[in-house]
């Protein structure tokens, strides 16, 4: 049986990985989107179907996503530690933001 220290620290481990792989992801595209938009400018004639700004915004998507990509995690994690109780608060909060977003439309 793991220490309870260890699953917080492993829990944490994997919480801190995502959102750093995450982030650097989420910057690279906008930084490949931005660069695409500038050699657009420079020679439409040389790249006429570029949309840099379509690629920035995906990027963009995916910093808004990550949020939501933690609460998935820590969702799974909880389920497999099967700590209920936090798996249903994971849910709950799940719900809560689709409804949100289902509202928003």
């Amino acid at each position: 049986m793991t220490q309870p220290t260890e699953t917080l620290e492993r829990r944490e481990r994997l919480i801190a990985r995502l959102l750093w792989n995450g982030t650097w992801l989420a910057s690279s595209i906008i930084a490949a989107g931005l660069i695409l938009d500038f050699l657009h400018r420079i020679d439409v004639a040389l790249f006429p179907n570029l949309a840099g700004s379509q690629v920035a915004a995906a990027g963009i998507a995916l910093f808004i996503l990550l949020p939501i990509a933690r609460v998935v995690l820590m969702l799974a994690i909880f389920l497999h530690e099967r700590d209920y109780a936090y798996t249903a608060i994971s849910a709950l909060v799940l719900v809560i933001i689709g409804i949100g977003f289902a509202i928003g439309l």
